[in-house]
């Protein structure tokens, strides 16, 4: 069985290549700085992976996982995300504390235990922030989402939020736009790196750029759009 530390890399490198394109490598200093550890360790730690047949590693470029590196890192994220959905839906901690102690768990429950996790919760598509969760053979479905930043003024449903800081969380959940809530974009200002935006049964506020791409929107039509 991989170590925790191995499981992490693979993982980090896992959510890197969700956004390449396909003949693109995750570069070490994503990896360092994902991990928060010298380049030189990401360096060392690659080379071993790549002997055991996890990735494959160019120097001086990056690494992309192997067949079995993907499988592997797969469960992992499997595991990390029911494992937040477990926390918030049965245990009851709120969507912005999950993240760590998700992070300490995924490397110790067993295959046998999420699979009864994923069953108890009716087999559910994603994990409290819209991240989708793979499924058992390590299928990860990836819907079209946009980010806030990019829309054009319309209705749109949030989706997804992908940043886990927490204190960007709680704000999101004051601001009324975790996954699930319907917002009107009024207005997108490139200019000033802003957009006004009107949630369902919140006050309209300006969001920064920054903190627009975070948010990842479907469009809704606005016959459908709560009231």
């Amino acid at each position: 069985m991989p170590t925790s530390t191995v499981e992490d890399y693979l993982k980090a490198i896992l959510l890197r290549e969700q956004h390449l394109a396909q003949d693109e490598l995750v570069t070490m200093g994503q990896v360092a700085n994902d991990l928060e550890v010298a380049p030189g360790t990401v360096t060392s730690m690659v080379k071993t992976l790549e002997k055991v047949g996890l990735i494959r590693y160019e120097p001086y470029s990056g690494v992309r996982l192997s067949s079995e590196g993907r499988r592997t890192a797969a469960r992992i994220l499997r595991r990390h995300r029911l494992i937040e959905l477990f926390l918030v839906e049965t245990l009851g901690l709120d969507w912005s504390e999950v993240h760590e102690e998700a992070e300490q768990l995924e490397h110790s429950m067993s295959d046998k235990l999420i699979d009864r996790i994923d069953k108890m919760l009716g087999h559910p598509a994603v994990d409290p922030h819209g991240d989708p969760i793979p499924d058992a053979e390590g299928r990860i479905r990836q819907p079209e989402l946009h980010s806030l930043a990019d829309c054009h003024p319309g209705h749109y449903e949030v989706a997804r939020v992908s940043d886990q800081d927490e204190a960007f969380l709680r704000f999101v959940e004051r601001s009324g736009l975790k996954p699930g809530a319907h917002l009107e974009l009024k207005a997108s200002d490139p200019a000033a790196d802003a957009v006004e935006i009107e949630p369902v049964d919140s006050p309209k506020i300006t969001l920064g750029a920054a903190a627009a791409g975070k948010l990842w929107v479907q469009p809704v039509a606005e016959d459908d759009a709560p009231a």
